[in-house]
């Protein structure tokens, strides 16, 4: 059975157990406010949208291994990790100004229908830090022994920590130029971090050996990295009916994807003006998005690229074979890791 496959069983489970946990939040809040009733309602709804859960399963899957169980309380830390997943996207959408998440509106835009945008990006302000706050009482209410479920929480603190320190250097990245390593540093706290984080999150609460812990989150980095670098790629080089909406957003943005900071370093001085001279135009037109792309291409920025994201995801896959996980849980991240590698050669 193929890694999507195994996904979408899961997401029947998971969202039956996300719909039950808003119930209660949604009952408790009728009790003081109409106005949070609907906030939560709303959130739900965003955090019920459809998209793969691989945040939540990598927890799932990893639990599974090494206890052989699926039980009620590793539904419950399943339902944590999505809440935590979603806290960054509701942000990350919000700094971004995304209008749209999985074919939607974002949470922002959601909250500006009923008054303005003042009260919408407040509120996904707030909403952010509430949806946190619900991801570790998922976890402290899961029925877990207390020391795993604080050493989980630091885990997710540690995470969120990180997430924000790259958001923030991402952000900063659109007015500077990062070199490769400043990349790392930034990428190190992105998706790196959220892999490392709902791995480890299974491996403790399912009492994996504490070698197999460091091996998974070594693997759990690279397995970070090598995705980072695929999902980057996509933004900028798929077409809108593989993307789903307009390719080109992070470079309009003037985000710096490795792609592009090895294109900035590689070029030659008159494509190197043109190149800075697209960066960040607005709009950013099909012809300028194909002679970015074109550059990129030419100046061997892409094949480095990829060549990082490869090297990367086999890294992962030598440090998988060496855990004492499943077959069947090896087996998904070994397939998730050819995925992410196969993808790369869409993309040209």
């Amino acid at each position: 059975m193929s890694w999507e496959k195994v996904l979408d069983q899961y997401d029947v489970l998971i969202e039956k157990k996300l719909e039950e946990f808003f119930e209660k939040v949604k009952d408790e809040a009728k009790t003081y406010h109409p106005f949070i009733e609907k906030v939560y309602s709303d959130i739900e709804e965003f955090v019920l949208r459809k998209g793969k859960r691989l945040a939540s399963y990598s927890t799932f899957i990893t639990y599974k291994s090494y206890t052989d169980v699926m039980d009620n309380r590793i539904m419950k830390v399943c339902v944590g990790i999505e809440l935590y997943r979603h806290c960054i996207l509701v942000h990350d959408d919000l700094v971004d100004k995304d209008l749209l998440r999985r074919g939607k509106k974002t949470l922002h835009e959601v909250f500006a229908e009923y008054y303005d945008d003042r009260l919408g990006e407040g509120t996904a302000v707030f909403v952010g830090n509430i949806i946190y706050a619900l991801a570790l009482q998922a976890l402290l209410n899961s029925g877990f022994a207390q020391g795993k479920t604080e050493r989980v929480a630091s885990l997710l603190s540690e995470g969120y920590r990180n997430v924000n320190e790259s958001q923030t250097l991402d952000l900063l990245f659109e007015y500077t130029e990062p070199d490769i390593n400043e990349w790392y540093v930034m990428a190190s706290r992105r998706a790196a971090s959220l892999f490392k984080t709902t791995i480890l999150a299974g491996a403790i609460l399912g009492n994996a050996p504490e070698k197999d812990v460091g091996i998974l989150g070594e693997a759990a980095t690279n397995i970070g990295y090598s995705f980072d670098i695929q999902d980057d790629i996509i933004d900028t080089f798929a077409s809108p009916g593989q993307y789903g909406r307009e390719p080109g957003g992070d470079v309009a943005n003037r985000k710096k994807p490795l792609h592009l900071i090895y294109a900035l370093k590689l070029v030659d001085r008159k494509n190197l003006n043109t190149l800075k001279d697209l960066v960040g135009k607005k709009p950013l037109l099909p012809k300028d998005l194909e002679m970015i792309k074109a550059t990129i291409r030419e100046s061997g920025a892409l094949r480095a690229t990829k060549e990082k994201s490869k090297n990367h995801a086999k890294k992962a896959r030598l440090l998988i074979a060496q855990t004492s996980l499943s077959d069947e849980a090896k087996n998904f991240f070994a397939n998730l890791i050819k995925y992410i590698g196969e993808s790369l050669e869409w993309y040209k």
